[in-house]
């Protein structure tokens, strides 16, 4: 039968039947869900409408995630999909699709950081006095100095980021679509929209 977005066969909005008087039509057919799992990069090609391909990810486990407040964006591995605000099946079969909340590898963010504004990133309490001597040891050039001294002044670092840095989990949201583009890239949480995922992954867990 295959899949048809048509609404010939459905019912009015008052419940009467309507007439079905026409076939379906190919341009209403529909395709099976990609369903990208993380894996070894594998993209299938599908000839589309047209002429044109699209790239339907059947595995994927690495995307490019933007971090918003700091204008930057790295190539990081995906570790595991931890929500999906649509079904909670996608979360159990570990499904990459847009909107997803997936945990990532922080290391590209955190080596960026450092060298951005010459501090280390995601320490923990015990051990930030000595990460700071250490970064203090590294020897750099003048200019360097004054350049780091200059971006110090507006940098900030939320404490919930900071968080996540030092847990070695990064939550992101997906916002590319990886059945259709092949790729699954998206942005780091931040800010009121971390917080509310953190609540719901608490939620959960109880």
């Amino acid at each position: 039968m295959g899949i048809s977005r048509d609404s010939r066969h459905k019912r009015r909005a008052t419940g009467g039947k309507k007439a079905n008087l026409k076939k379906k039509r190919l341009y209403e057919s529909g395709r099976p869900p990609a369903m990208t799992k993380i894996g070894a990069t594998r993209v299938h090609t599908v000839r589309v409408r047209g002429g044109n391909e699209k790239f339907r990810a059947m595995r994927l486990d690495t995307g490019n995630f933007s971090w918003g407040t700091e204008v930057t964006t790295r190539k990081t591995r995906i570790l595991d999909v931890v929500y999906n605000a649509s079904n909670n099946e996608l979360v159990r079969t570990k499904a990459l699709v847009k909107n997803a909340i997936v945990q990532v590898d922080p290391t590209p963010f955190k080596a960026w950081y450092e060298q951005h504004y010459g501090v280390k990133v995601g320490v923990k309490k015990a051990q930030k006095k000595a990460a700071a001597e250490e970064m203090a040891e590294k020897k750099v050039s003048n200019h360097v100095q004054r350049t780091h001294a200059e971006r110090q002044k507006t940098r900030t670092l939320d404490p919930a980021l900071d968080e996540a840095f030092a847990s070695g989990r990064l939550l992101c949201c997906v916002s590319s679509r990886p059945g259709q583009s092949g790729r699954c890239d998206g942005y780091v949480l931040e800010g009121k929209e971390l917080e509310f995922y953190t609540r719901q992954l608490k939620k959960r867990k109880q």
